[in-house]
């Protein structure tokens, strides 16, 4: 699986998962699973499109976990990534930008804990 941790003027921007998925109403960064034989990078662009309708840069790689949930494992790589154009929801999830203080504030993944640390920690760029 892979995640896009997409930065603008100190805020990221984080979609909350659909009802009936796994870990439903739990804050995210948008991305997903990749396809038989796609790249992380190529599974990035096509999950951003899908989701955002938008284009975007992949840039390096932040952070690579592997989480147990009771029901499944999960190894998730979150990558640096640059979206060119304006995001819009196109599945209905909601969608916001959220300042890098308040971050710990919302409810995501135990998956995503490491990540959420190592972004509060960052001085603003």
């Amino acid at each position: 699986m892979t995640a896009a941790v997409i930065e603008r003027n100190g805020h990221y921007l984080v979609t909350r998962r659909l009802r009936g998925t796994h870990l439903e109403g739990l804050w995210e960064f948008p991305g997903g699973k990749c396809e038989t034989g796609e790249s992380h990078e190529a599974c990035l662009l096509r999950e951003l499109r899908e989701e955002l309708g938008c284009e975007a840069m992949v840039g390096p790689k932040l952070l690579g976990v592997a989480h147990e949930y009771p029901e499944r494992t999960v190894e998730l790589h979150f990558f640096s990534c640059e979206l060119r154009g304006s995001p819009q929801a196109l599945l209905g999830q909601e969608m916001q930008w959220v300042a890098r203080a308040d971050l710990h504030t919302l409810a995501f993944p135990p998956a995503d804990d490491e990540l959420i640390q190592m972004l509060s920690e960052r001085t603003a760029s």
